[in-house]
Parts: C-alpha cells; sequence; structure tokens
C-alpha cells in the first residue's frame, strides 16, 4: 500500500465557488458566440421588473433564458407558454446559481409563418383599442386643393400616383414627402413622416403607399407606430400599400383603402373631363327646363290676357263701386250721429237728477248732525273723565303716605343704607338719619337709643 502524500496544496490552486463559476461563465462567453437556437417556451414568468424569464425546451432538454427588459423594444408578439420561438441569444452562466443560461437578444416566432403571427397579434391589439372603428374614420374632400403624398421618392409608386392626378385632375397641387419605406428603421421614418404632414396643415388629403412587395418588403407598414400616427392625424389619409391581394396595419387604420397606390390616386381625386361632362349634360338639362318655365309662362299670360277685362270697361266699374261706398259709408255716419244725439239727451237728463249742488247740501245736513253728535258724545267722555279723576284723587290722598304725614307722623331713612328705619335693631349710636316731615326733611344724629 502507497504511503498518503500528506502535502498541502497550493492556496492559490483552491478555487472558491464564485472564482469557479465566474471563470466558467468568462469561458462560456468566449468560446461561443452569439447564436440562433429555436424552442418551445415555458415556465414563462414577467416580474415587476419588466424582464422576461422562461425556458426553452425541445423534446430531449431544456434551458434557462433570460430576455431583459431593454432587449423588448422590438417584439412584435406576446410571448406565452407553449408557443414556438427563434431566439438570437448569448450564451452565460448565472453565478448565483451555477447554472448556464440564454442572454436572449431577440426573439420571433418560429416558422414560415412568424411574420404572420406578428401580423396577428398586433391586428388583435389594434383593433380592441379602437383603432379600425368606423366611427372614427374621416370622409375625404370632393375637390382637394392641395394632395399629399407619402412614399418613396425614387419608386414607381409616386411616378403612378403623379401620372393619374396629372391625367384626372391638373388643377390640384402636389407636395410629396420623400421617405424610406423599407429597411431597418423605416417605420419610424414613415410615421415622422406623417406626423410632419399632418402638422404642417398644407394638405387637404394624404395618400400613403408603395409598390408592391413580400410581406417581409411590406412589413414597415405592419409597425405599431406607423398605425399610431395614421389614428393621430387630423388630415384624411388613404393607403395604397402593394397590390390588390396585400392588407397591412396601415389599411386597417387609415381612413380609407385603396388596393393600390394608382388607386389611391384615383379616390382622392375627381375626372376632371368626367366631371367637365356631367356640368355640360347638367347645363343643357338647367336650358331645357328654363325654355319650358319660359313657355309655360307664355302660355299662362296668354290665357290671363283673354280673361282679364278692358281697363275701360274695369275703370267704370270702378267709378261706380266707389259712389257705391260713398253713400254707403254716408249713410252710416248719419245713422251714427242719430244715435250719438239720442244717447246724449238721455245722458244730460240722468246728470240733471245728479246734480252734484243737491248732494252737496244734503251731505252738509249730515255733517252737522253728526257734528253735534259727536261734540255732546265728547263732552259727556269728559265729565266721566273729570269725576273719575276727582274720585282716584280722593282715594290716593287717603292712602298716601304724604297725607299720614300731614297728620303728625314722620319717615325715618338710614342715610347710609338710604332704607327707611322700621325698628332699632340695625341702628347704633352715631348714625346719620334723615326725617321727613310733611313740609320739610331733618338730618340728625342719633346720641342715644332708647327701647320701649
Amino acid at each position: 500500500m502507497s504511503p498518503i502524500n500528506s502535502k498541502s496544496p497550493d492556496p492559490n490552486d483552491i478555487y472558491t465557488i464564485s472564482r469557479l463559476n465566474r471563470e466558467v461563465r468568462r469561458v462560456l462567453e468566449d468560446v461561443f458566440p452569439t447564436i440562433w437556437i429555436q424552442g418551445e417556451i415555458s415556465n414563462l414568468a414577467k416580474p415587476a421588473s419588466g424582464h422576461l424569464y422562461f425556458t426553452l425546451k425541445d423534446n430531449a432538454a431544456q434551458v434557462r433564458c433570460a430576455m431583459f427588459k431593454n432587449r423588448q423594444s422590438g417584439l412584435r408578439f406576446d410571448p406565452e407558454n407553449g408557443m414556438q420561438v427563434m431566439a438570437r441569444a448569448n450564451i452565460g452562466l448565472y453565478e448565483g446559481r451555477g447554472e448556464y443560461q440564454l442572454i436572449i437578444e431577440s426573439l420571433e416566432p418560429a416558422g414560415a409563418g412568424a411574420l404572420q403571427i406578428a401580423f396577428e397579434a398586433l391586428k388583435q391589439k389594434l383593433s380592441t383599442e379602437g383603432l379600425f372603428a368606423e366611427e372614427n374614420k374621416k370622409s375625404l374632400p370632393q375637390y382637394p386643393k392641395t394632395i399629399g403624398i407619402i412614399t418613396s421618392a425614387t419608386g414607381a409608386a409616386v411616378q403612378d400616383i403623379l401620372s393619374i392626378l396629372k391625367r384626372r385632375y391638373p388643377y390640384g397641387k402636389v407636395i410629396i414627402y420623400p421617405v424610406a419605406v423599407q429597411g431597418e428603421g423605416a417605420a419610424i421614418k414613415i410615421a415622422n413622416a406623417i406626423k410632419l404632414a399632418d402638422q404642417r396643415k398644407e394638405c387637404d388629403v394624404l395618400i400613403l403607399s408603395r409598390g408592391g412587395g413580400s410581406l417581409e418588403d411590406l412589413w414597415s407598414f405592419n409597425e405599431e407606430v406607423v398605425a399610431r400616427a395614421l389614428f393621430d392625424t387630423a388630415t384624411p389619409i388613404v393607403s395604397g400599400v402593394g397590390h390588390e391581394i396585400d392588407f397591412t396595419i396601415a389599411d386597417f387604420v387609415a381612413d380609407h383603402r385603396a388596393p393600390t397606390p394608382s388607386a389611391a390616386a384615383e379616390l382622392v381625386s375627381p375626372d376632371m373631363i368626367e366631371t367637365v361632362t356631367k356640368l355640360k349634360q347638367q347645363e343643357e338639362q338647367l336650358i331645357h327646363h328654363q325654355k319650358q318655365i319660359i313657355h309655360n309662362l307664355r302660355r299662362h299670360v296668354e290665357l290671363l290676357s283673354v280673361q282679364v277685362p278692358h281697363p275701360k270697361q274695369r275703370l267704370i266699374e270702378l267709378m261706380q263701386r266707389t259712389d257705391e261706398y260713398s253713400m254707403r259709408i254716408r249713410h252710416q255716419i248719419e245713422s251714427e250721429l242719430s244715435n250719438k244725439k239720442i244717447s246724449l239727451s238721455t245722458w244730460l237728463h240722468k246728470i240733471s237728477e245728479l246734480n252734484p249742488v243737491h248732494k252737496v247740501s244734503q251731505q252738509l245736513e249730515k255733517v252737522k248732525h253728526i257734528q253735534s253728535q259727536l261734540e255732546q258724545s265728547i263732552k259727556q267722555i269728559l265729565d266721566k273723565s273729570n269725576s273719575d279723576i276727582s274720585r282716584l284723587s280722593h282715594m290716593l290722598n287717603t292712602i298716601s303716605p304724604i297725607s299720614t304725614l300731614d297728620r303728625g307722623y314722620a319717615i325715618v331713612t338710614d342715610t347710609k343704607t338710604n332704607s327707611i328705619v322700621t325698628g332699632v335693631n340695625n341702628l347704633n349710636a352715631g348714625d346719620q338719619l334723615r326725617i321727613r316731615l310733611s313740609a320739610a326733611e331733618i338730618d340728625s344724629t342719633i346720641d342715644e337709643i332708647h327701647e320701649n
């Protein structure tokens, strides 16, 4: 049996768990580049921080994943458990648990229908919010003075639109807002162009267009930022994106959808040739109608000329009618005067019977009689009042303390308390007293008190 090696290891060769996990993480990050990986989402967690944590799995294995909030701005769908996805990720290690994980840089649905899934998800979201509602759609002006076109300045779509507007509506002014309609950042540029055209308020209607292409080519018109910009415009806007079979989110949000850019140009512009033709037809109808009215009026005048009598005959009738009215009025006036005279005579008789002099003399006699009665009543009341006063005066004199004083009595008052003295209990020698007699008052001082 070999002897045990008792030599201790070098402290620098001893790894801590933290050191081991840290160096393993560095090795993983250095060895593995950014990769694409496909799998099914499970154990999805969405904490309040806004980060996403989930597991990607296939039939035989699984790996933990983390997608931080700052990487989610480009998400075109809401991740859910059970969804097959393609992830662009970096391989790392979560040192706290010693578990390796994928740091997700971007995420999209897997398979050929990935963009279609994102399209349907955004369509459902915006529809629920009411961005497609008909009550929010604005009507198009019949004869716009200025038409704005938001599209690529070098594409075929703008040439088709300008050609149709020149042919159909040469009197309208056109303003082009050039913008990239495909590629990275195109959606933001389209949204900014829509906002700019609306803010300037120089167009009566706007056309948003581009030529046909694949779903990927048209994807800028399926971005939410473009949909929001379209919904917020005050200017009516027509979308003409792609071919007739192509539908984008912009088509659903715009006030009107045209199947092609050319159709959009026709939708916003009246056909001047057709308009002039209609005006000529209306002019001819108006002239015909006026001629018919003039003809009818002439016939009516002719009929009236037959029915209307000669002016001389009409004048004779008016003179006779005037005389008739004059005699009728005169008779009526004379009758009214006669009735007034009779009425006046009747009233004069009544007035004579109601002579105020006679009435006044009668009233004066009544007044004198009433005055005499009043004077007698007043005299009786005064006599009775004088008698009552004398009786009451005698009664008052009988019970008056002054009368008692006249009989030799006096009223003694304590000058200190100003109260009447009724006994000697509260009096002492030296107290000041006031003695009231019948005709005078005497101030005195008590020298001595003698009780009876």
